[in-house]
C-alpha cells in the first residue's frame, strides 16, 4: 500500500498519479483527513490511558472515603479509555481501507491516459513479408490442428470455453519453452521455485489484488481460497512478514507454475485459439530487493525478456504502459509485445513490473537499513518487489504464425532446438 506519510509530505505527487492513471483524486484529501483524524484519535487515548494511570497509583495510597470515590472516578475514566480506544481503532480501520483504495504511485516518465496511449520504446526485427514467400500465412490454430499440436474442440468437452489441450509436438514446444526460461532464469542468479496456485485471501489481497471485486479471479468459495492468475502472487507472500537480508544483493526467484484467470471481461475477444484462455502455463521472474536499485533491476528483468524473445527469432515492440492501463500495484511497467501475423498487429506476450515498496508495505517485508559501515542496522524498511514474465503458454501463438512454412509445418527456431531432441521441423500430422 501507499506510504501515508510520504502522501502527506507530499499531497500534489499522488494527485498527479492519481490523475494521470485517470482516477480519483479527492481520495489524497481523505487520506490526510483520516490520517489526521487517527492521531488525534491516539493522543486522546494515550491522554486517557496515562491519566488512568496515574488514578491507579492515588487508588493504591488513598483509604477509606477517598478511596471509594477514586475508585467510583477510576470507573468512570475506564469506560471513556475504552471508548477512545475503539474510536483510535476504528481511525485506524478507517484509514487502512483509504489506503488499500489507491493504486500505486506511478514513476515520473510513465506515460499518462489509458490502454492506447502507450508510448513506443523500440521496435526490434521485420515482421515477416508472407507476399514475398509466395503464401498466405496460417493463423495459429490452424497450423495447431495441422501439427496435432492443440485441440480446443476437445478442451471445451472436457473443461468448457476457452480450455484446451496442447498434445504432441505442442506440449513438447510448450515445455521446451519453459525449460529454456528456466535455464536462462537460473544463469542469472534465480532461484527456481513450483509454486503453491492456491492461496490465502490475504496474501492475494496482499500482492495488490482485489479479492471481492475482481471479477478476474477464481475463488474457491468452500475452503476461503483463490487461484492464482501469476506465480507472482505466491512468491510475493513467500517472505510475508520477514526481515530479509539483501546486503548480498537483490533476492531472486523464477516461478514455475499453472495460472487461471476467469477472463470475465473478455467476452467475444480471441475467442479463437489459445490467446485468451482460463488455464495456462508461465515462467515468472519475481525480485525482492532495496527500493533504490528498483529502476536498475526493472531494466534487468527487461533485457532478459528481451533475451528470450530473440532465442525464440520473433519480431517485437517494447511499450511503456501508460499509466491507467497500470495494474494496482505497478509504478511502471513495460510490455513486450510480438507481431502476429494474421492479426496483423503486436500482441503481448510479456510484461515486467516495479511495483516499488506497495506488495511489501501490504504483506509486512521488510530488511534492515543499511547502516553507514554498509552492514544492515537496527531499524528496518520496506523492500521494493519486482516482476516479469520469461515465457507462457501465449508465446507458441506467435511462434508457430511467424516460424511456418508453406506446407503448414513450422521451422523450429534454432536456440528451442537442443530443449526439443534436436528437432528442427514440427510436421503436418492431419
Amino acid at each position: 500500500m501507499i506510504d501515508v506519510k510520504e502522501l502527506a509530505e507530499h499531497p500534489d505527487k499522488f494527485r498527479a498519479s492519481q490523475r494521470f492513471r485517470g482516477a480519483d483524486e479527492s481520495v489524497v484529501d481523505r487520506i490526510v483527513s483520516a490520517d489526521a483524524r487517527r492521531r488525534e484519535s491516539i493522543t486522546s487515548y494515550e491522554n486517557l490511558r496515562a491519566e488512568q494511570n496515574a488514578f491507579g497509583k492515588r487508588v493504591a495510597r488513598a483509604a477509606g472515603g477517598e478511596k471509594q470515590a477514586l475508585l467510583a472516578e477510576v470507573k468512570e475514566l475506564a469506560g471513556r479509555v475504552k471508548a477512545a480506544q475503539s474510536a483510535a481503532d476504528a481511525a485506524q480501520e478507517e484509514l487502512t481501507a483509504l489506503q488499500r483504495s489507491v493504486p500505486n504511485l506511478i514513476q515520473d516518465g510513465a506515460p499518462a491516459g489509458g490502454e492506447d496511449d502507450f508510448t513506443v520504446v523500440k521496435t526490434v526485427g521485420t515482421p515477416r513479408d508472407f507476399a514475398a514467400d509466395g503464401f498466405e500465412p496460417r493463423d495459429h490454430l490452424e497450423l495447431g490442428e495441422l501439427l496435432g499440436a492443440i485441440d480446443m474442440e476437445r478442451g471445451a468437452k472436457v473443461s468448457g470455453a476457452r480450455f484446451y489441450f496442447l498434445r504432441g509436438v505442442g506440449a513438447r514446444l510448450e515445455i521446451a519453452l519453459m525449460n529454456m526460461a528456466l535455464d536462462l532464469a537460473v544463469a542469472n542468479g534465480f532461484v527456481p521455485m513450483i509454486t503453491p496456485t492456491l492461496v490465502r485471501p490475504e496474501t492475494m489481497q496482499g500482492t495488490g489484488f482485489d479479492v471481492e471485486h475482481d471479477d478476474e479471479i477464481y475463488r474457491l468459495e468452500r475452503d476461503g481460497l483463490y487461484l492464482t492468475g501469476t506465480s507472482e502472487v505466491a512468491l510475493a507472500g513467500y517472505h510475508a512478514d520477514e526481515i530479509l537480508d539483501l546486503s548480498a544483493g537483490p533476492v531472486r526467484y523464477a516461478g514455475w507454475s499453472s495460472c487461471y484467470r476467469r477472463e470475465a471481461g473478455s467476452a467475444g475477444k480471441d475467442t479463437r485459439g489459445i490467446i485468451r484462455v482460463h488455464q495456462f502455463n508461465k515462467l515468472e521472474m519475481f525480485v525482492y530487493c532495496p527500493v533504490e536499485d528498483a529502476a536498475a533491476e526493472h531494466q534487468r528483468l527487461l533485457a532478459w525478456e528481451e533475451e528470450m524473445l530473440a532465442k525464440v527469432e520473433l519480431p517485437y515492440r517494447v511499450i511503456d504502459t501508460a499509466a491507467g492501463d497500470l495494474g494496482m500495484s505497478a509504478a511502471r511497467k513495460f510490455d513486450c509485445e510480438a507481431w502476429v501475423p494474421t492479426q496483423d498487429a503486436y500482441r503481448e506476450l510479456t510484461s515486467t513490473s516495479n511495483c516499488t515498496t506497495f506488495q511489501a508495505r501490504r504483506l509486512n517485508i521488510r530488511e534492515r537499513v543499511p547502516g553507514a559501515d554498509g552492514k544492515p542496522g537496527k531499524s528496518t524498511r520496506a523492500v521494493a518487489t519486482l516482476n516479469g514474465t520469461l515465457a507462457t503458454t501465449r508465446w507458441i501463438v506467435a511462434i508457430l504464425e511467424h516460424h511456418q512454412n508453406a506446407d503448414g509445418s513450422v521451422t523450429v527456431p534454432a536456440a528451442l532446438r537442443p530443449y526439443l531432441g534436436g528437432m528442427e521441423v514440427f510436421p503436418v500430422v492431419a
